[in-house]
């Protein structure tokens, strides 16, 4: 299974694609999404879709899973990074993904152990998850412990659905 992780924001959408087979994970790509800030704030909305769609299109992922958006204190920048979140997890639902979403804490635990995980460890694991991998920012890095963290959950939901069994 493909998976398409995404870190949502404004300034800097950070994207991650891996390749899960069994117990495996796989680094394909990733990277980040940076619109003009200098571009009115419907442009860099549509350079967020923009850049996602073409990630989707070249990489073809089977699932998505976003980050949820802690609370921000100054109101402005919620409803903007509310926005861009907004767009985030629309691009993958129009491509007809299925779409999780995932918060913070949930990935850091995931990922380290541990839900209040600095940065600095979840990129150190994610590193060693994933051998190879090379991320030039955080969002990319922390765009691939989502992902990491859903192919985690994927495979317990498949481990408590069981096997089919035919009744009969």
């Amino acid at each position: 299974m493909r998976i398409l992780g995404l870190d949502p924001g404004l300034r800097h959408t950070g994207w991650g694609v891996i390749d899960v087979e069994g117990n495996h994970l796989r680094h394909v790509a990733n990277g980040a999404i940076h619109p003009d800030p200098g571009l009115e704030m419907a442009r860099r909305l549509s350079c967020l879709f923009d850049g996602i769609s073409a990630i989707i299109a070249e990489y073809a992922p089977l699932e998505a899973a976003v980050e949820e958006t802690f609370v921000n204190r100054n109101p402005a920048s919620a409803l903007k990074l509310g926005q861009a979140r907004g767009v985030v997890l629309l691009t993958p639902a129009q491509a007809g993904l299925p779409v999780a979403e995932y918060s913070a804490n949930v990935v850091k635990k995931s990922v380290v152990g541990a839900g209040h995980a600095a940065k600095e460890q979840v990129e150190m694991m994610v590193r060693i998850l994933l051998p190879g991998c090379n991320f030039e920012t955080t969002d990319a890095a922390d765009a691939l412990a989502i992902a990491i963290c859903h192919a985690h959950h994927a495979q317990t939901a498949q481990a408590l659905a069981g096997p089919v069994r035919a009744v009969g």
